[in-house]
């Protein structure tokens, strides 16, 4: 697959919005030149609400431990709580997508972070934070599963580039949420409360922009149905010329709005192929063991990196920026990654060199966390690029709208799945222990296993050829 050069933000269109030719029966109507920045937009906007409800909690996660009476293994508990989300509820997006619709669920989605981080601040006691936050979470899952779905519909030939712009504003939002909390909570008054609870006017945002966008998607639909519809009329006074006018008069923007229901059929019985057993794929688990590692070192580093610097005799404030240097890197990355990716038949050596950062990452910060924090801080966000290269591998995997849907679902399902035990293991690690020499100890060996699926999952061959 190969990215075209001019992909540009600026200058974005998708497929179904660029003007498209006459043909016989009756014009087509060029979609609206803007629809395709539109889209862009919303996945930003979508992107940088889908780490903060994790990552703004790290820096003062020993605020809220001290206020809510938490010990280290259930803290433990709750940084896997993000993990246990994602494989629960995104176990349920491509049926509620069939229901109802992609862009409907991400929508459901956003309001559900924003619910969550509203009431999460509220929370007297660890119960009621864990449910507030699982809301919160609930939405972050749903919306992880379909947004490679959206990205590959709306975008179908533009997948690295499209999977790069999603994957930096995700690694945006992850960043600025963890360099921002600490003072912003300081500016609004010093409550760990206020600081938490600010990132709902974002998810708020976010959920107004997606409702204007499914609104003109369902206006769309409509328009080009009634205009079909004329020009089916029209047709039916020149013999053999109904089914081409009928043809005709569906434009770009009616097959863009109408594939929400769509997608529904593809995901269970795909018409260019027999049914896609996906349990029984090796590709599918390797996918979905790269996705679960890349997965528990992410949490890890979100949930319990600003502790590790702080127990160091790093400051709190200086403990959230160097996590968000690690979030920051990213930005930058996850946008040439994909882009990369997309041009090399195997992805495996791009597996290797980020597991060789992380590697050598662990290292430094057993050795010397303090002393080399920036340093360690840099090479293990390169690290944790492995999240939007994943993202790329599930598009170019699979030929079929069918097939991403469920190697999306399976793959970020059962590796969220898999993720559970990684945090909670630091947690219990870091209280029996007394330190942190076991803990990195085991992040350092989770390495290894993520290098193998990636590597086995990178290999040239797609989801539909094992079937």
């Amino acid at each position: 697959m190969h990215t075209p050069p001019s992909d540009d933000l600026a200058t974005l269109d998708t497929a179904d919005s660029a003007p498209r030719p006459a043909e016989p029966g009756g014009p087509r109507r060029a979609a609206s030149p803007w629809r395709g920045r539109v889209m862009a937009a919303g996945l930003i906007l979508a992107a940088l609400n889908l780490r903060p409800a994790v990552t703004s909690l790290g820096p003062l996660l020993e605020e809220v431990r001290a206020d809510l009476g938490m010990s280290g293994t259930v803290a433990g508990v709750l940084t896997s709580v993000p993990a246990a989300c994602f494989a629960l509820f995104g176990f349920t997006a491509p049926r509620l997508a069939r229901r109802w619709g992609p862009v409907a669920i991400v929508c459901a989605g956003l309001a559900a972070i924003a619910a969550g981080l509203l009431l999460r601040p509220l929370a007297g006691g660890t119960v009621a934070f864990l449910a507030a936050s699982a809301l919160a979470l609930a939405g972050i899952a749903v919306s992880n599963v379909l947004m490679p779905v959206i990205v590959k519909r709306w975008f179908p030939d533009r997948v690295g580039s499209m999977t790069g712009l999603y994957s930096m504003g995700l690694s945006l939002g992850t960043a600025a949420s963890a360099a921002v909390t600490v003072p912003m909570t300081d500016a609004l008054g010093g409550s760990w409360r206020t600081g938490l609870g600010a990132w709902a006017l974002l998810a708020a945002v976010a959920l107004v922009a997606w409702l204007f966008l499914a609104r003109d998607r369902t206006s769309g639909a409509r328009a080009d149905g009634a205009e079909a519809n004329r020009t089916e009329a029209a047709g039916t006074g020149t013999a053999g010329t109904g089914t081409a006018g009928t043809d005709a008069g569906r434009t770009g923007a009616d097959a863009s709005a109408t594939e929400e229901s769509a997608a529904a059929a593809e995901a269970d019985a795909p018409a260019d192929g027999p049914a896609i057993r996906i349990t029984r794929s090796p590709l599918a688990w390797a996918m979905a063991v790269f996705f679960g590692f890349q997965a528990t070192a992410a949490y890890i580093s979100m949930g319990w990196m600003p502790q590790i610097f702080r127990d160091a005799g790093v400051s709190a404030s200086t403990s959230g920026l160097l996590l968000a240097v690690m979030m920051a890197m990213g930005v930058p990355l996850a946008f040439v990654l994909p882009r990369i990716a997309a041009r090399l038949r195997h992805q495996g050596v791009l597996v290797v060199i980020l597991g060789v950062f992380g590697l050598t990452g662990y290292a430094g910060l057993w050795l010397a966390p303090a002393g080399g924090a920036w340093a360690w801080a840099l090479l293990l966000g390169i690290a944790n690029c492995a999240f939007p290269l994943a993202l790329t591998m599930i598009g170019m995997r699979t030929r079929t709208h069918a097939g991403v849907v469920r190697l999306s679902a399976f793959a970020q399902s059962v590796g969220y799945l898999l993720s559970i035990p990684g945090p909670l293991l630091v947690g219990v690690l870091y209280q029996h222990s007394g330190g942190w020499g076991q803990p990195i100890a085991l992040m350092a060996g989770f390495m290894v296993p993520q290098i193998i699926a990636g590597v086995l999952a990178g290999r040239d061959r797609t989801l539909e050829d094992e079937h």
